[in-house]
């Protein structure tokens, strides 16, 4: 049997470096849209590679109108499901196929 070199000092900096530069990518932020948050705040989350899970208190259109198209422009997806706002970042889609 061969001999595995295996450097864990370097995979444990390796995650710890990760962990020290957490830019919000893989999060599921739960909120309310409701218009009390800055447009600017759910645009980052977005950016930063976090997918938003928002309840809808509103008009949804206008309500994301001051952050869909930032979310758009950069590749992601809005989609609306019973009553919240989904909202991911580029390279996560949304499949709604067991919707039918």
């Amino acid at each position: 049997m061969s001999e595995i070199d295996l450097d864990l000092q370097t995979v444990e900096e390796e995650l710890t470096d990760e962990e020290e530069g957490d830019d919000g990518g893989g999060r599921v932020v739960l909120g309310v849209l409701d218009g009390t948050t800055p447009d600017e705040e759910w645009a980052e989350i977005v950016e930063d590679g976090g997918t938003l899970v928002l309840s809808i208190e509103g008009d949804v259109n206008e309500l994301a109108a001051g952050f869909a198209r930032d979310v758009r422009e950069i590749d992601g997806d809005l989609m609306q499901f019973r009553g919240f706002l989904v909202v991911t970042p580029p390279g996560v889609g949304i499949d709604t196929s067991r919707l039918d």
